[in-house]
């Protein structure tokens, strides 16, 4: 479907996120725009829930509040065997309050410095929470992608700890190896979306057939 028929917010600064959001919705009639190009003011929260979960669902409900729009959020991050599920919660600030992607990367080989095959498991696990306007209840789903932390980055795609992440989907290819089809097929963002859509069809579908009703065309 090329017909947009519904705005949804989604809770992010971050282009690349919402790019995969696009991609994975893109058969859907909705149009998908950050929190900041409905209000034109920046979007922050403060993100200090212990979980994936309750960090999804503060911005979710934020982002609904600040456009009065559905609103989507994902909280996500990589948990890592050698170092008991870190950075987790922490992934974004893993080298301080303002690091960068680059700044983490080096944290983090520096945290796995001599450790073993077993040690560098990891996975990207992702919660995507769905916010409706008047409504405290949220939809979730939840995603996550399996494999190792290599010793050097490799590939220029994607972000965060993209370059260090060795999938087992693709064998060999870190997810910044990936192009951006690869890494939509099998990523943990990519998964929760998937999981995360048939409630979002559900919630079109009512909000459409309200609407019809408001204009006389259909039934009660």
């Amino acid at each position: 479907m090329n017909q947009k028929l519904l705005t949804v917010a989604i809770a992010t600064n971050n282009l690349g996120k919402l790019a995969e959001l696009r991609e994975v919705f893109e058969d859907v009639p909705v149009e998908l725009v950050r929190v900041v190009d409905v209000t034109g003011q920046p979007f922050w929260v403060v993100e200090d829930g212990d979980t994936f979960e309750a960090n999804a669902a503060l911005k979710a409900r934020a982002g609904c509040v600040a456009t009065g729009l559905i609103c989507m959020a994902d909280d996500s991050g990589l948990e890592v065997e050698g170092l008991a599920g870190r950075p987790g919660v922490r992934s974004a600030r893993f080298a301080g309050p303002s690091a960068t992607d680059a700044a983490n990367n080096e944290a983090l080989l520096a945290a796995l410095s001599g450790a073993g095959a077993s040690g560098r498991r990891a996975r990207f696990r992702c919660v995507l929470s769905l916010a409706m306007p008047g409504r405290e209840a949220l939809h979730s789903a939840t995603g996550q992608c399996h494999g190792s932390i290599v010793t050097q980055p490799r590939g220029r795609g994607g972000f965060g700890y993209d370059p260090l992440f060795e999938t087992d989907d693709w064998a060999g290819r870190t997810m910044a190896q990936l192009t951006d089809q690869e890494k939509n097929r099998i990523s943990h963002r990519a998964r929760a979306a998937r999981a995360l859509r048939p409630q979002l069809l559900r919630e079109l579908e009512e909000i459409l057939r309200i609407a019809d009703l408001a204009m006389g065309n259909g039934t009660a």
